[in-house]
């Protein structure tokens, strides 16, 4: 790859991660702050590094070849055609950015739980110093010797895995595809999709981390609820869509499981009459969890490795496949 690259950002990269990509590309990174601008140069780009594109793309943008995902999930591209594999654009995610960050949200979410932490909060906000915890029902569960479920076994079900072995848990986790005799690190049993059910009902935790697909969407809902224990705590840190939302709501309300974590919604923002806000037994955050102050890091790091791939025509890294759908 020769020619010089017209790459262009909607990410906001730092002037330092623009130093590194400039060298990466050996061209210059243009990161837009308004639509007018990214209008006037999205007709020469050949590259694009963004969360979105719009629908008219290929009249906007008539040069296109590569277009680089600034998050993991691709599932709100699907209207644009573009990871169509006639659409004539290479699409590549940042898979791995959220690892770290989600892994520490999801046991900051089963760990809130544990102790009651949202209902002490409220209580010191009301100046109340309760005497013993049986008074207001505070919790004492704990991590150590209990079972974690993660359907979806990628990089943030990987780092679940690794800080649920530091926690003392057995590790359970589904796999898409699982070679027979087949094992992972940090996993104490692997299950095919297949035998969903019969994972979810040694779990005392439940971590989804699988992308939005069609096969996903719905993946969780009255059968698999209730066949999870009474005491399980489920945790979304996927996409709303692979809970049947209505069927959670009912499961929580009448006790299937003990309580949900989710920073995901079938509808988003979540609208204001919706009983999640309200049930005593969910903890719910607004899509945040892969929020970090080190993204700008990590993510110039996904973008400067493919681009050195790109010049050097090797393949690029996190591709997405339209068989599997991410």
């Amino acid at each position: 790859m020769t020619d010089v690259l017209k790459v262009v950002s909607t990410f906001q990269f730092s002037p330092t991660s623009q130093a590194i990509l400039r060298e990466a590309a050996q061209a210059e990174v243009t990161c837009i702050t308004n639509s007018e601008a990214f209008l006037t140069h999205l007709q020469d780009a050949d590259i694009l590094c963004s969360y979105w594109i719009p629908e008219n793309w290929r009249n906007l943008a008539p040069r296109l070849r590569w277009f680089q995902c600034a998050g993991a999930g691709i599932d709100g591209l699907e209207t644009t055609g573009i990871l169509q594999a006639d659409s004539g654009v290479m699409v590549t995610t940042a898979v791995g950015i959220h690892g770290v960050t989600i892994g520490e949200y999801v046991f900051g979410s089963m760990l809130m739980f544990n102790r009651t932490w949202p209902e002490m909060v409220r209580l010191q906000e009301r100046n109340i110093w309760p005497r013993s915890a049986n008074w207001y029902k505070l919790g004492g569960r704990e991590l150590d010797n209990q079972t974690i479920g993660i359907v979806g076994l990628g990089s943030i079900g990987r780092r679940v895995a690794h800080l649920a072995k530091a926690f003392g848990m057995h590790v359970l986790a589904t796999r898409r595809s699982l070679a027979p005799n087949e094992q992972e690190p940090n996993v104490d049993r692997l299950y095919p999709i297949a035998q969903l059910h019969d994972m979810l009902r040694e779990c005392d935790y439940v971590v989804l981390a699988v992308p939005l697909t069609p096969e996903t969407e719905h993946l969780i809902g009255e059968a698999e609820l209730r066949s999870m224990r009474s005491h399980t705590y489920l945790v979304n840190v996927a996409r709303g869509k692979v809970i049947d939302e209505k069927m959670l709501i009912r499961a929580l309300k009448e006790g299937w499981i003990a309580g949900a974590g989710l920073d995901v919604t079938e509808e988003e923002p979540l609208p204001a009459d919706s009983p999640l806000y309200t049930l005593p037994n969910v903890i719910l955050t607004p899509h945040i969890s892969g929020v970090s102050v080190r993204y700008d890091e990590r993510l110039t790091e996904i973008f400067a490795t493919n681009l050195r791939r790109y010049r050097a025509d090797q393949p690029l890294h996190n591709r997405y496949d339209p068989q599997r759908g991410y």
